[in-house]
């Protein structure tokens, strides 16, 4: 649905579905604009729980006399609303909004939210929230790895992220004794692939890490991974896969940042400590796909599925 401005007669027919009681998403299918604009509207020109439409668009025409931003285009304005109801980030908003024909900034987006946060919206949970990352213990017990190969023995193309099918894989723990998800991130095109099992156990990330990549074994150069016991199965992934297999460096989480910034994105939706046996395979697809469809500065604002799907067919 197009996104438009509302007009005094449409506030008029708001006011009127609102006092015969038909919620917000109702009133936005009868008189034909995006839901996100009916709840913009009553958030902001609702007075103690009434809506007068005359003093509503009396409201927002001041509002715009007044403020030096109000040249900003509604239809710009209704973007930026829905694509931070989707938790994208300022800038992600911004690089896309380029694309699409409404520029914006992303310094007005985070002026906009704060002043949505001072009438009492709550645009700014919709923002990352920094988190302490995860660091294993120096004094943890580490299962002796066969036959590893160091990430000094990578190939050099792999760090530069020219050849498509280089990955990353990591555990993200849940709950103690409640389950794990296994996470895997392709250098390239940035995809990321997750997988809830049952426990963290070294044949459960074995069997998880080949269901995911096996519909694109021919495009598996590479696996890197940490130390953790749960990868003593790693030859047998490399074998099944027909890809090399190689270890960072113990304590060393930046050798594969890519799988360890996904997971802190991750935990927006997913906590620590929450219980993994509370959480679904079909939510899970649904965090992977919500985040492969937020668009990457780093890949021109394009998401990470488009790209994905762009050098799967390309191979």
């Amino acid at each position: 649905m197009s996104y438009q401005q509302l007009t005094e007669g449409k506030r008029y027919q708001i006011a009127a579905l609102i006092a015969q009681g038909l919620r917000p998403s109702e009133v936005a299918r009868i008189i034909h604009v995006h839901r996100s604009t009916i709840y913009r509207e009553l958030r902001r020109n609702r007075l103690e729980k009434q809506y007068d439409p005359a003093r509503a668009h009396a409201l927002t025409q001041q509002r715009r006399r007044s403020s030096a931003k109000y040249r900003v285009p509604q239809d710009t304005i209704d973007f930026v609303d829905l694509t931070l109801s989707l938790e994208w980030s300022p800038e992600q908003i911004s690089g896309v909004s380029h694309q699409v024909g409404m520029p914006v900034s992303h310094e007005w987006i985070y002026q906009y939210i704060a002043a949505d946060k001072a009438r009492g919206g709550k645009f700014y949970k919709r923002l990352r929230q920094g988190r302490k990352r995860y660091r294993k213990g120096v004094n943890s017990k580490r299962s002796v790895i066969p036959n590893p190969r160091s990430i000094e023995d990578r190939p050099a193309v792999v760090e530069t992220r020219e050849r498509f099918g280089d990955w990353e894989v990591d555990t993200v723990l849940g709950k103690h004794g409640t389950g794990a998800l296994v996470t895997l991130a392709e250098r390239k095109s940035r995809m990321y692939l997750v997988k809830r099992v049952d426990a963290k156990r070294a044949a459960d990330v074995r069997v998880a890490v080949i269901e995911m990549l096996k519909p694109y074994a021919t495009q598996v150069h590479t696996i890197t991974a940490d130390n953790g016991s749960e990868f003593v199965e790693h030859e047998k992934i490399a074998e099944e896969l027909g890809a090399e297999f190689f270890f960072a460096h113990p304590y060393s989480s930046w050798e594969r940042g890519l799988n360890e910034n996904f997971n802190g994105l991750l935990r927006q939706y997913i906590p620590k400590g929450v219980d993994m046996r509370t959480i679904s395979d079909e939510f899970v697809l649904w965090v992977e796909r919500r985040l492969n469809l937020r668009p990457r500065k780093c890949l021109g604002f394009k998401q990470p599925e488009a790209v994905f799907r762009e050098l799967v067919q390309a191979a």
